[in-house]
């Protein structure tokens, strides 16, 4: 399946952008060549699974506060949207598969460290807004709402570094909507998380607010 057949080239492209301190463009640092990718070492090619991700945040009256993500239970985060202009998304939602860490290193001449470091990641599926003429806000008494990206997209599932996280996000199923086998077409996925012997996803979600 694509999901894990793009899960090396997609790692080491976050590595490598991560390095060589790119900007992040919202769900990738760019695309880089096989040779490029080649230079990132990953220590013994081990990574590690962690169980949770504690997200600490602010809260709206300025006390500090904190998230558990725990991929089992609570997956659901929100990132800072890098669109500009008037009307767009102040943030982006992700699904996170799983949270890793690894020892890692690369001989990119643009590299400036050459020492491992250890670098933690999370592996995520995105959401996007509901296309169309639905709005939202609080004079229309309508909650955000989206969807998950169709698998066919490239970036629909990524790596992100867990320090984009703002902190975690309240999804619930649009459940008048109903679900579809569309979205991601497989008969057991890991990136249905909660449940990855489904056959299909909830078509879109409401972000409470």
């Amino acid at each position: 399946m694509k999901l894990c057949q793009q899960f090396i080239p997609k790692l080491k492209d976050h590595i490598l952008g991560h390095l060589l301190d790119r900007e992040y463009e919202g769900n990738t640092y760019g695309e880089f060549t096989d040779a490029e990718r080649n230079t990132v070492l990953i220590a013994g090619e081990e990574i590690f699974h962690c169980k949770t991700l504690q997200v600490n945040y602010m809260t709206y009256d300025v006390r500090c506060n904190s998230d558990m993500i725990k991929p089992i239970i609570y997956l659901d985060v929100m990132v800072k949207s890098p669109e500009k202009g008037p009307h767009v998304q102040p943030y982006w939602y992700v699904c996170v598969i799983r949270i890793f860490h690894a020892l890692v290193l690369s001989s990119h001449l643009g590299v400036k460290s050459k020492l491992c470091i250890c670098m933690e990641f999370l592996w995520v599926r995105w959401f996007g807004v509901e296309p169309g003429r639905y709005h939202h806000g609080f004079h229309l008494a309508h909650l955000p709402k989206i969807g998950f990206v169709e698998s066919s997209d490239e970036y629909t599932f990524t790596f992100l570094d867990p320090g984009q996280v703002i902190r975690g996000a309240y999804i619930t199923p649009a459940f008048s909507e109903g679900q579809t086998l569309t979205l991601l077409p497989a008969t057991k996925s890991v990136a249905r998380v909660l449940r990855p012997d489904k056959k299909d996803d909830w078509v879109n979600f409401y972000m409470n607010m």
